[in-house]
């Protein structure tokens, strides 16, 4: 086979490469549109929640003393699919500065995103698994399946107090996004008293503080679970975008390479035709 052709093979390869490099790109850049006009809705609607949950807590700081002190259970936020990059790699450093010093039987760990889990498939710290969403319309059922993980989990401890939880999870922006670990609840985590005088609750706070738990958490992870969402995908869009880039460069490179080739094979045919002629053409000169 003449190297030219098989150029041609490697470049209809790269073409195809690109082809799905390409679509996977688009892909990401449909979702992070979506996610855009989703998540300032649900931000909103958190940051009401945490203003209730604030005030409650500044008034009654008893309700805090209600989560679960013995081991704590860390939530991880990683990705579904590949093809992200470090997405996931960069989480579990920013993990494990989080728990530095702390030995590893001291805490828990639930896993969200199968590609995170790969990553700790024999890790003991791991009491529960969950598939991450990979498109927006899967939010809601994950969050269902997880709420009903963080549920076992606390009922595993025979305990009527909410787990002292902690979530790593990538949150979006308009340039990059950074990782944050959020501790809902945390007494250290809340504001001063914006009102002189505490809410007016119907319920006894401790009962009170029980029942918002879910209601919060919920907020929460559907806040954290778009906004890692469309983390993953703006960091898929800008690696299948630097993949896509670098293979045009080698199809670029592959052609000119291919077409010096064919240049040269074509020249050395017409060197083999007039040495052929000039063959042909000494017997009858003679």
């Amino acid at each position: 086979m003449s190297k030219h052709r098989e150029i041609d093979e490697r470049l209809h390869t790269l073409r195809e490469i690109t082809g799905i490099f390409g679509a996977m790109k688009n892909f990401a850049l449909m979702e992070t549109q979506k996610l855009t006009r989703v998540l300032p809705t649900q931000q909103r609607v958190l940051d009401s929640i945490d203003a209730v949950v604030t005030d409650f807590l500044t008034f009654y700081p008893a309700g805090t003393q209600r989560i679960d002190r013995g081991k704590p259970v860390y939530l991880l936020f990683g990705s579904e699919r590949g093809l992200c990059g470090d997405f996931n790699e960069a989480l579990l450093d920013r993990f494990a500065q989080a728990v530095q010093g702390e030995s590893e039987e001291s805490y828990e760990l639930i896993c969200v995103g199968s590609k995170l889990a790969e990553k700790l498939e024999r890790d003991a710290r791991i009491v529960a698994t969950v598939p991450g969403p990979t498109v927006t319309e899967e939010v809601q059922p994950v969050l269902i399946r997880l709420m009903d993980t963080v549920r076992e989990a606390q009922v595993r401890r025979n305990s009527k107090v909410p787990l002292d939880l902690t979530i790593v999870h990538y949150r979006a922006g308009a340039e990059d996004a950074h990782i944050e670990v959020r501790r809902p609840f945390h007494p250290a985590a809340r504001a001063t008293a914006r009102y002189a005088y505490p809410p007016v609750l119907y319920l006894d706070p401790l009962m009170f503080m029980t029942a918002l738990f879910d209601f919060y958490l919920l907020s929460i992870l559907h806040e954290v679970c778009f906004s890692s969402l469309m983390a993953e995908n703006q960091r898929r869009f800008q690696h299948m975008d630097q993949a896509v880039r670098r293979l045009q460069r080698d199809i670029e490179e592959l052609t000119l390479k291919r077409n010096r080739w064919r240049q040269e094979e074509i020249t050395e045919e017409i060197e083999v035709i007039m040495l052929s002629a000039d063959v042909v053409k000494a017997p009858s000169a003679h």
